[in-house]
């Protein structure tokens, strides 16, 4: 229980953020409820193509937290420790080479740091 609650924290406070651009939070929040959703884009009942939706939704996702943002803004919220954050930057990345380029020039706002 102690883990949800800290999960939804985290993502309570990285969305409550002021580095990040209003438009991203939004996006992020609403690819996230589609994710816990019932309602799909391709119903789940359809094998392997029905969950298809719900992985590029998370790639997405992912794909924000650990590429497009700085880390620091993360680590600000990061409820764990560093090993375990350094394993899902890890995992996250297996999974995020599904989103397109083209959504990351497209959808997000936000701009790195030009001083790292």
């Amino acid at each position: 229980m102690s883990t949800l609650r800290n999960l939804f924290n985290f993502i309570k406070n990285v969305a409550q953020d002021e580095r990040i651009p209003e438009r991203d939070k939004k996006i992020v929040l609403a690819c996230l409820a589609l994710i816990v959703s019932p309602i799909d884009i391709i119903p789940d009942w359809i094998p392997i193509i029905g969950v298809i939706d719900d992985i590029i939704l998370l790639a997405i996702v992912l794909d924000y937290f650990f590429d497009v943002l700085d880390q620091e803004i993360l680590l600000t919220h990061y409820p764990y420790g560093m090993k375990s954050f350094t394993m899902i930057r890890r995992l996250a990345r297996t999974i995020t080479w599904m989103t397109p380029r083209w959504i990351k020039n497209t959808v997000w706002k936000y701009e790195k740091s030009p001083y790292r």
